[in-house]
């Protein structure tokens, strides 16, 4: 017997976002970076100076996997982690020079895919999907 998802909404938005994410997959592999990675480099990118802590709680990983990932960019040059001075628990997290150019040549593209996927969403659906 086949079963069907009766609730249609849930499984566009599902589909959606797997679309999205493996389009991104895709993207992001061009730079041999993964999501995380990407995720990671984009909060630094943005925001400037992180913990670790404060890294995982934007993009919802935990501190294991973070740790991973975070030595990862460090080999590669793309991150810098120093210890805090005034707690030894601490960690803060930079991008490097090499890690604020990769990021200023993939930002542009990514703003592109974002505006591509979603620019022709009017202001009505846009707030719907944020509320939702």
């Amino acid at each position: 017997m086949e079963r069907k998802c009766n609730n249609l909404p849930f499984l566009v938005l599902m589909q959606t976002s797997k679309a999205i994410h493996e389009r991104i997959k895709e993207e992001m592999a061009k730079n041999k970076l993964s999501i995380t990675e990407f995720s990671v480099l984009e909060v630094l990118y943005q925001k400037g100076k992180q913990t670790i802590q404060q890294i995982g709680n934007c993009i919802l990983i935990s501190s294991g996997s973070m740790t991973y990932v975070i030595d990862k960019l460090e080999q590669r040059g793309l991150i810098s982690c120093n210890a805090c001075p005034d707690d030894r628990r601490v960690i803060h997290v930079t991008l490097t020079g090499d890690g604020n150019r990769l990021m200023n040549d993939i930002m542009p593209k990514y703003h592109e895919f974002v505006h591509h996927m979603f620019g022709s969403l009017d202001s009505v659906e846009g707030e719907t999907l944020v509320q939702f």
